[in-house]
Formats: structure tokens, C-alpha cells, sequence
């Protein structure tokens, strides 16, 4: 008679996985902020709001996920940075409407469950959430043998913020005259891997722990450099300035990007070399002869934030982002359009 056959034998160790959600409580813990109820380990993660100062609150929320920058660090077999680049990827986006981060989930799939990964997968995401100042609630871990190649995973992570209705930063006051100030990005941020890897692996012939010269470190400690998280730097901008629009520059570039959030009868004035650009830009155009107009719609160009702010308040928001030990740089400014949506921004 064959032998009973057990989930482990299949694939799945159930004992593996819940000795490793001791591990995760006390990285939560690490990420308590008022409002957090309970500990990860049950069905859902609970969070008592405080509207106490709130006219009409609002909730916003993202999901995102990391994209194939994942397979950087499978190259490297570096997992504690990318959790990170998933936090950043949702609170960004949910503080560029004007909301403080709350609360992020994650969710990890993988083939087979390595302990030494998984911590350092939600180490990397209980760090980013500490830096949002957000907390870590819940999440959830998959073993699914034979779905991904070994040593491989996939993760997402869904944020939660709150903001008074009368405080959403929506883009709705941008008016023509408006200036353009862009907060540098940490480098690539979680865009674009796709055509990275097909420059520097398939191109190039590269492997992650070449020195590149032009980079001052290996290939693969650029390319794992964390997205940077923006959520407390705007909640700065915010008391007291007038910030009338905040684009989180992702996949699609600073055009792209910007243009979802000004009004239809305005277009942009970008200038070039108005900001730093970091090298690996120039050098992944170079290498993979990749055109100006593809690299500013693929890549953020060494810029990951821009506030939209009238001109009188232009420096004040300088020095704000300074004390906040950002480097930032006025890129262009909000002009008037009439032509069709292919011709809404202009270089100079």
C-alpha cells in the first residue's frame, strides 16, 4: 500500500509557515502607530480611525507590486531592499492626493518558503513602512510549489491613508504660470526593468556583480537601490504651502505622469538641464541607443516627485524641501494649451 501522502509532500509546509509568522509579528510591531489593533495572525487586520479632526474624511488607497526589478534580486540573492521599493510603490501614491499612509498588507508568493528570504523580503517591507510611518497590519504568504521557479517570488502590497475631503490634493486649482518643482529620485526607482535587463543582460553581456565604472559600484547594487519614499516629505509640503498638485513619477516618465494631473487647458514647459540626472540614465541610454523620447517616458530621469506650485511660492517650497534633506530643482512651469493632447508639452 503507498504511503499517506501529507501537504508537505506536496510542497507545502504548513509547520514552516506559521513559525514564520512569529517572525513577522515582530516585525509589525516595529511599525505600530496609533489606531493598530491586535497582531498579525488573524483573518484580517484591524485599524481604528481617528476622525476626531476631520471634516469629511476620505480614504485612498493603491496596490502596486515591485515588477520584474524582482529578478535583480534573485540575481543577487539580496531580498531585504524590494520590500521597500512595494511600500514606496503604494504610499507614494496614495500621499500625492494629499493622504497620510495608515496602514499596508503585502502579499508574498512563492515556490517553496526559504526562512532566511521571507524575513528578509518583510524585513525590507517593515522598514519602508517605519520610513511612510505607516503601519504593517497584515499580509499574507503563499507556498505554491511547482508556480514559480525555485528560489523565485512574486510580491504586491495594497496602502490605506486618510485625508479631509477639503484637503485632496486633485490638481483642480492649477492655473497657467504655475512652476514645476521635481524632487530627485534615489535612481531608477521600480520602473522600466524590463528594458534594464534587456540593455545590460541580453546587450551588454553584464552580470550584477560587475563594477561599471561610470556607476562607482557593481551593476547589481545600482540596480537594487530602493525607490524613496515621498509620504512624510509631503506631508511637510502641506502644512502651510500651497501645493495645488503632486505627481508621483512612475512608469510613463515626468511627462506622462505630470499629465494626469493638470487641467485639460494646460499643458507643460519642461527645460532641459534644470536637474541632476543620475549617471546609470545616461548610461543605460548610451549602451541600449535608446532615444530621448522613449528614455522620458520609460524612466523618471533622476526625478520622482513633482509638486505643482503657484511662483510666488517657489522658494518657500525650496527650503522646505531642503530641511527635509531633499534635493530639488524647478523644471519647468504650467503654460496654456489649445493644440491636441500629443502636443501638451514642450522642451526648451
Amino acid at each position: 500500500m503507498d504511503k499517506p501522502l501529507t501537504y508537505s509532500d506536496a510542497g507545502v509546509d504548513i509547520d514552516k509557515a506559521d513559525a514564520l509568522v512569529n517572525d513577522i509579528k515582530d516585525i509589525a510591531r516595529k511599525t505600530r502607530v496609533p489606531g493598530v489593533m491586535g497582531e498579525i495572525g488573524g483573518f484580517g487586520g484591524l485599524f481604528s480611525l481617528n476622525v476626531a479632526n476631520m471634516e469629511s474624511p476620505v480614504l485612498v488607497s493603491s496596490t502596486d507590486g515591485v515588477g520584474t526589478k524582482l529578478k535583480i534580486a534573485f540575481m543577487m540573492d539580496k531580498h531585504d531592499t524590494v520590500g521597500i521599493d512595494l511600500v514606496a510603490m503604494c504610499v507614494n501614491d496614495v500621499a500625492v492626493q494629499g493622504a497620510k499612509p495608515l496602514f499596508f498588507l503585502d502579499y508574498l508568493a512563492t515556490g517553496r518558503i526559504r526562512d532566511e528570504q521571507v524575513k528578509q523580503i518583510v524585513a525590507g517591507v517593515g522598514q519602508g513602512c517605519q520610513e511612510a510611518r505607516c503601519a504593517l497590519i497584515g499580509g499574507e504568504t503563499a507556498e505554491m510549489p511547482g508556480f514559480y521557479a525555485d528560489n523565485e517570488y512574486d510580491l504586491a502590497g495594497f496602502a490605506v491613508g486618510i485625508v479631509d475631503n477639503s484637503k485632496i490634493v486633485d490638481g483642480s486649482e492649477i492655473q497657467v504660470g504655475d512652476q514645476l518643482v521635481g524632487v530627485a529620485a534615489s535612481g531608477l526607482h521600480s520602473n522600466g526593468f524590463s528594458l534594464v535587463r534587456k540593455i545590460c543582460f541580453d546587450r551588454l553581456k553584464l552580470d550584477v556583480h560587475t563594477h561599471v565604472p561610470a556607476l562607482g559600484r557593481t551593476l547589481g547594487e545600482e540596480l537594487l537601490t530602493p525607490t524613496r519614499i515621498y509620504s512624510e516629505t509631503i506631508q511637510s509640503l502641506l502644512r502651510g504651502l500651497p501645493i495645488r498638485g503632486l505627481a508621483h513619477i512612475t512608469g510613463g516618465g515626468i511627462v506622462n505622469n505630470t499629465l494626469r494631473i493638470i487641467p485639460r487647458s494646460c499643458g507643460l514647459r519642461l527645460r532641459r538641464g534644470s536637474w541632476e540626472i543620475p549617471p546609470i540614465f545616461g548610461f543605460l541610454q548610451e549602451a541600449g541607443g535608446v532615444a530621448e523620447k522613449e528614455m522620458m517616458r520609460v524612466f523618471n530621469n533622476g526625478i520622482g516627485l513633482v509638486a505643482v506650485v503657484p511662483e510666488t511660492a517657489v522658494q518657500d517650497v525650496l527650503a522646505r524641501l531642503s530641511a527635509t534633506k531633499e534635493k530639488a530643482f524647478v523644471i519647468g512651469e504650467i503654460v496654456e494649451h489649445k493644440g491636441s493632447d500629443d502636443e501638451r508639452c514642450r522642451w526648451e
